[in-house]
């Protein structure tokens, strides 16, 4: 009888932590993004900081080209440059975000792979990525102290995907529609086929 109680415990616990998992707001959202790999979508700059009426005029573009079990790149296309790429990355801790630059020969820029990890479970739509050490020393480095107390979000609703940069004085949001996929566009520069 005693075997009986444990082996039942014992399947109540393994249900329980596989639940747990599943429950967790970091993988859902990991999920939600890798739902759609392979697929592009066209965006647009919903902030209007005169600073963004660059991107507000360009054609947008995101792609969610390459996923793994812990890892998903995103491209992100302004007009014809194919420069930048979000990196998310699932780790012990949380959810990593970084941004990958390059230049149209395909080396790296000199501002690049700046990001930051999770302070927080965010929630299954929404993570905020406050910027690491390595890429406060990176801004510091290369004359953007301003940057500094960057915080990037993502977020990914059954319609909608979103990027977003914070910090004083400065908002920037792009939103992208995933109701209407559209045709992929070339691979970001550096990329091989």
């Amino acid at each position: 009888m005693r075997s009986l109680l444990f082996a039942t415990a014992a399947l109540a616990l393994t249900g329980c932590a596989g639940q747990d998992r599943a429950s967790d707001p970091q993988d859902r959202f990991m999920q939600a993004i890798a739902g759609h790999c392979g697929k592009a979508y066209a965006g647009r700059v919903v902030t209007t900081d005169a600073a963004d009426a660059g991107f507000a005029s360009q054609t947008l573009v995101m792609h969610v080209a390459a996923c793994e079990a812990d890892r998903i790149r995103i491209p992100f296309h302004v007009g014809e440059d194919r420069s930048r790429t979000w990196v998310l990355t699932r780790t012990a801790r949380g959810v990593r975000l970084k941004h990958d630059h390059r230049h149209q020969d395909g080396s790296s820029d000199a501002l690049t792979m700046y990001g930051g990890d999770t302070a927080t479970p965010g929630t299954a739509e929404r993570q905020d990525f406050p910027a690491d050490a390595e890429s406060i020393a990176l801004f510091r480095a290369t004359d953007r102290a301003v940057s500094v107390t960057n915080v990037w979000a993502v977020e990914v609703t059954p319609t909608r995907f979103a990027y977003e940069l914070r910090r004083p004085g400065r908002h920037f949001r792009v939103e992208f529609d995933l109701t209407r996929p559209i045709a992929t566009p070339p691979l970001p520069w550096g990329w091989k086929n």
